[in-house]
């Protein structure tokens, strides 16, 4: 169960990513299970006034750190998800279908087998230069956010890293830029071995009691609904 933590340092987040294995980063339809509504103030807003913003500064270390899995997988929000965790949720997102799998039934649009082949061919990527390949510009193709947030929504894609700019000086500066891969890609055999190694089905109650362990007293029909 979520208790009163706060969230002062990365090391903390890093601790309840590991401990409870998903950590949504913005509010949800759960109350209390977001980094949001565990976070030092402080830590949230840029309060210092020297250009940090901690809770998205440490996005990047996060994931390369614990290679946890991170991206819009739950109400298209943001979402830590541990590697304990990720084959199963990602074995039942897909329900047991590879991505070639998956368009050969039917399953998935020609648009999104155009950018996941990007993805595949080139992890990991940097958004900026994905968006280049892939032509998604004024006048070029279209639905570049509404394609890559159900990839991820689907386990095929993950962020893997967020990357700075960096001035003539060698200084960051901005805000950090999604970097995307594949989950086969950024966390190899840990992976690939274990992601159908459970029917979908199986996954998806594995799934459900981590989180009604973790909820005890939420609906479980509230639960059902954010897991998907």
């Amino acid at each position: 169960m979520l208790g009163d933590f706060i969230i002062k340092t990365k090391t903390d987040l890093i601790n309840a990513v590991n401990e409870y294995g998903f950590l949504p980063f913005f509010m949800n339809s759960i109350d209390g299970f977001s980094v949001e509504e565990h976070i030092s103030p402080e830590c949230w807003y840029n309060y210092s006034g020297d250009g940090s913003w901690q809770a998205w500064d440490w996005k990047g270390p996060v994931i390369r750190e614990t290679g946890c899995a991170y991206g819009k997988f739950f109400e298209k929000k943001a979402c830590y998800i541990s590697q304990e965790w990720f084959c199963d949720f990602a074995n039942y997102r897909r329900d047991g279908y590879d991505f070639d799998a998956r368009y050969d039934d039917g399953l998935a649009d020609y648009r999104d087998k155009r950018l996941f082949e990007l993805i595949d061919g080139s992890s990991p990527i940097l958004s900026k230069r994905l968006k280049q390949l892939g032509n998604y510009k004024k006048g070029g193709n279209k639905g570049f956010d509404t394609i890559i947030t159900r990839l991820q929504s689907q386990g095929y894609v993950i962020i893997s890293d967020f990357v700075y700019m960096k001035d003539r000086f060698g200084n960051p500066y901005g805000w950090g830029v999604a970097e995307y891969s594949t989950p086969e890609a950024f966390m190899g055999e840990a992976f690939t071995e274990n992601v159908y190694k459970r029917t979908p089905a199986e996954s998806y109650e594995r799934l459900l009691e981590h989180f009604c362990r973790l909820f005890p007293n939420e609906d479980i029909r509230a639960l059902r609904r954010f897991l998907g």
